[in-house]
């Protein structure tokens, strides 16, 4: 339990850069000619509501002027957005021209009221006919993704500040995931590399950095599973970045050049902590009873607040800039994210101090959006109503937007938009 009304007051360097993030399937809607989109017609249907297909999503794409006003009115100095190749490219080596002047439009309008954009090139989703040809999984498809960046690139490089080429590859911990992970990360150097050609911009690619934290701290057999997850995970990236080798368990490793230096930056997106029991199955451990917070009415994975994962997981990146390009709530009770946003960011301010450069904090969400296989989980600043699309800043967003005026969190600010401890609801 944490009291957050005895939390000290805290500030950030004035040019720290803060934000909000999207990623466009999750928010525009119609992608339909996406891998995403192609398996969430094979779904059966959810008598519950719980599980669903994106459809309409926020319907951003044809909202895209209304929500840039309301970047603006949270005076947000900095959006992490993405385009969808599969608009842009819905047919193999035939470019869809609306699409490419959409995002144009979009970028130029963020541009113009002064927004510093973060723009992610594959956020998960690709076009259906790339994934028919095995994807990212196989290293010949590298040259129908050098291709869309050699399109797209020169056209959007004047306008973006930062470059993410791919979302969070780094998950999934099976044995066969190892060289889904080295074939993704070719494409990930490639990325880099494309991109280099037509601007000076930081490049990196997002990366999920998970704690795998033992379920009993000093078992050994915990322990030892929790460092070699962490290796499948994390230290595989880091490593290959820092070294050119691509190292993974029970893989021959791999040495190329090309993969070295690929990161000007790095590009974290960091939650919670995942428990690890070595007595379990898949060592997929439960969360301690008293630290979980019931704030969806469903069973979620990001059932816990521990801002120290924060502390532990940022203190290994001391060699390179870091940006938090992910790191929000999902909660029904609008007051748990305040409390989240306060703690996660103390948390933030402690291991700033300990010497990491973080240079930004990017919340994830800009709004209540789709959770890939749900509407329930809501993570935005801006709540969203998922029938009639009308968008209404919460609480949330107007308490983030003072935190960026002043540049940190005090006690007055916390008393001025939470009178009391929000109380987990049991659903």
């Amino acid at each position: 339990m944490y009291d957050i009304f005895q939390l000290p007051d805290f500030k950030f360097p004035k040019d720290f850069l803060w934000g909000a993030s999207t990623a466009g399937h999750q928010i525009e809607g119609d992608n339909i000619y996406s891998d995403h989109w192609a398996d969430e017609l094979t779904w059966p249907k959810d008598p519950s509501g719980t599980i669903a297909p994106s459809g309409k999503a926020c319907n951003h794409y044809n909202m895209v002027d209304e929500d840039i006003q309301l970047i603006k009115e949270l005076e947000l100095p900095a959006y992490r957005m993405g385009i969808e190749w599969s608009r842009i490219e819905p047919k193999e080596n035939e470019f869809c021209q609306e699409a490419i002047d959409h995002y144009l439009d979009e970028l130029t309008k963020l541009k113009k009221a002064g927004v510093k954009i973060f723009l992610t090139c594959v956020h998960f989703t690709v076009p259906q006919w790339f994934k028919e040809k095995g994807g990212m999984n196989k290293e010949e498809n590298l040259k129908y993704f050098e291709r869309f960046l050699d399109k797209v690139v020169p056209i959007y490089a004047p306008f973006v500040d930062a470059w993410n080429v791919i979302n969070e590859f780094n998950l999934g911990m099976e044995p066969e995931h190892g060289i889904r992970k080295l074939n993704t990360f070719r494409f990930h150097a490639l990325g880099y590399h494309t991109i280099k050609k037509y601007t000076d911009a930081p490049v990196s690619s997002a990366h999920a950095l998970v704690l795998f934290d033992p379920y009993r701290r000093y078992d050994k057999f915990d322990s030892a599973t929790a460092d070699y997850l962490d290796c499948c995970c994390n230290e595989f990236f880091f490593h290959a970045v820092r070294t050119g080798e691509f190292v993974m368990p029970f893989m021959e490793s791999v040495y190329d050049e090309s993969f070295k230096g690929t990161c000007d930056f790095w590009s974290i997106n960091i939650y919670t902590r995942t428990m690890v029991d070595a007595r379990m199955p898949n060592a997929d451990g439960y969360k301690y009873q008293h630290k979980r917070f019931d704030m969806v009415p469903m069973k979620f994975y990001l059932d816990e607040m521990f801002p120290e994962t924060i502390i532990h997981q940022l203190s290994r990146l001391k060699d390179k800039p870091v940006y938090i390009t992910e790191n929000g709530c999902s909660a029904d009770d609008d007051q748990w994210r305040i409390v989240f946003i306060a703690l996660y960011l103390n948390a933030l301010h402690e291991v700033m101090k300990a010497g990491v450069d973080v240079k930004g904090f990017i919340y994830w969400s800009l709004m209540d959006n789709y959770e890939w296989r749900s509407f329930k989980p809501r993570f935005g600043l801006i709540e969203v109503d998922f029938e009639t699309f009308k968008r209404t800043i919460k609480p949330s967003g107007y308490f983030y937007r003072e935190i960026i005026k002043q540049g940190g969190v005090t006690q007055e600010l916390l008393r001025k938009y939470l009178k009391s401890h929000p109380t987990s609801v049991k659903f």
